[in-house]
């Protein structure tokens, strides 16, 4: 009987992230942005694992915006934005002339 080989690319259901010193940082609670996918003719967003296009509705929410780093998820006024990656932030480099 042949087995179905999990996606390795796929993260686990609950991720618990380790810190290095026997912690565990728990999974992120609500809605994950874990890809996006922009071309020519399409937006695409994969939130929870589940693949949402751009104007289809995610729950109660419809993406209404797909960028590079981040989606957002709007439900009347209220709006959620989910970042690709959430925990880096910009900083802006200053350069020196030697």
């Amino acid at each position: 009987m042949a087995q179905t080989t999990p996606d390795p690319t796929r993260p686990p259901d609950s991720i618990g992230i380790s810190t290095g010193h026997g912690e565990a940082i728990p999974a992120a609670s609500g809605p994950v942005l874990q890809s996006v996918i922009i071309s020519e003719h399409s937006k695409i967003a994969i939130i929870s694992g589940k693949t949402v296009k751009l104007h289809q509705k995610f729950g109660e929410f419809r993406l209404v915006k797909v960028s590079e780093t981040e989606v957002i998820l709007q439900n009347g006024k209220e709006q959620q934005v989910l970042k690709l990656f959430p925990d880096i932030q910009k900083k802006s480099v200053n350069k020196s002339t030697p």
